[in-house]
């Protein structure tokens, strides 16, 4: 069993690894044209307006690939979603993907349970979570931590659907606990999509502060709870 899981891992590590190198060539080869769309972000939305509903549903779709691997971080797509799409239609679209990918892998390790959170995650990793099965506290640690940026969310994602917390709630918590993450992000893209760079730096200034703060208070979270397990 475990050698099974061992080579699935190396084949969705590889699969990742393909991924990034093929990503890595496309950026090489039309590196000149990104850089120029980069420097003139009207060309972008303009680019976005005249594709319509096709630009969202790529946006969407690749969130949503995102959150279903994993260990692709989120906050550049959501920082795109803000650039291309402004700050409102960039929250709505990140967070409706988000909802959507999350969905998707809480029923998806529902199914299949630890074997596909395996493929992803060590098993150190996981045990470090295994606090939130039993906890009375467990949504309003989730809220919290899914609240802040820069914490491990993917993870979390995967373990929700090791515990019993149900489908409704897991919905609720990816529309709300999210926001705060979404939004700064969202922001910031759009703030340099209208070259207002000093307030982006703002942003970005704090929103990096929140990410440092939140992966103390994560592993202070987790800590504690290891503590208090290794006590009992």
């Amino acid at each position: 069993m475990e050698k099974t899981i061992r080579r699935k891992r190396i084949a969705v590590i590889i699969g990742m690894v393909l991924f990034a190198f093929i990503s890595a060539l496309i950026l090489y080869i039309y590196r000149t044209r990104i850089i120029t769309v980069i420097l003139e972000p009207q060309t972008v939305r303009d680019r976005v307006s005249e594709l319509g509903f096709f630009a969202r549903l790529i946006f969407v779709s690749l969130i949503v690939l995102q959150v279903i691997i994993a260990i692709i971080p989120g906050e550049p797509f959501e920082l795109a979603a803000g650039y291309a799409f402004g700050a409102i239609e960039g929250t709505l679209l990140s967070v409706f993907a988000i909802t959507l990918g999350s969905i998707i892998v809480f029923l998806t390790v529902r199914k299949y349970g630890m074997k596909i959170v395996k493929l992803f995650f060590t098993e150190e990793k996981i045990n470090s979570l295994s606090f939130l099965k039993t906890n009375k506290k467990r949504t309003i640690i989730y809220f919290i931590i899914f609240m802040i940026p820069g914490t491990p969310k993917d993870l979390l994602c995967y373990y929700a659907g090791l515990t019993d917390m149900k489908l409704s709630m897991w919905i609720i918590m990816s529309l709300i606990a999210r926001l705060p993450s979404v939004i700064t992000s969202a922001m910031g893209g759009d703030l340099l999509g209208d070259k207002n760079y000093i307030k982006a730096v703002v942003v970005f200034g704090i929103t990096l502060i929140l990410c440092v703060l939140g992966i103390f208070l994560y592993y202070k979270i987790t800590d504690k709870n290891k503590e208090g397990k290794n006590g009992n």
